[in-house]
């Protein structure tokens, strides 16, 4: 059904941009929020767990990309669902990591 593709092209998405932060920050060895540290998604991770997490993270984006359905990038329905995941995803964790890291300038100090 091409609305179950689309859903996972939108996921997968997401997970494919969830991925590179992650494996950048563990091959620039620093360390980075996770959900294994502690507080869960604020403390933070060894680069070790962030290049294992990013690796996961690409291979769940991957499966739910060019496993699922028949993904064509020229097709305006599939490019625009991965988009959007990807965009969603991106927009939420600026302003979620923003507050760590300095990116969130309108919310106080």
């Amino acid at each position: 059904m091409q609305w179950l593709d689309l859903l996972a092209y939108f996921f997968g998405g997401a997970f494919l941009t969830n991925a590179l932060p992650h494996i950048v920050s563990g091959v620039r060895g620093e360390a980075f929020q996770t959900p294994f540290a502690n507080p869960p998604g604020q403390g933070l991770s060894s680069s070790t767990v962030n290049v294992l997490w990013g690796f996961f993270n690409l291979l769940i984006g991957y499966g739910l990309v060019c496993r699922v359905g028949d993904f064509d990038l020229k097709s305006t329905s599939d490019a625009l669902a991965f988009g959007l995941g990807a965009l969603a995803l991106s927009l939420y964790v600026a302003r979620h990591f923003g507050r760590f890291h300095g990116g969130n300038t309108s919310e106080p100090s």
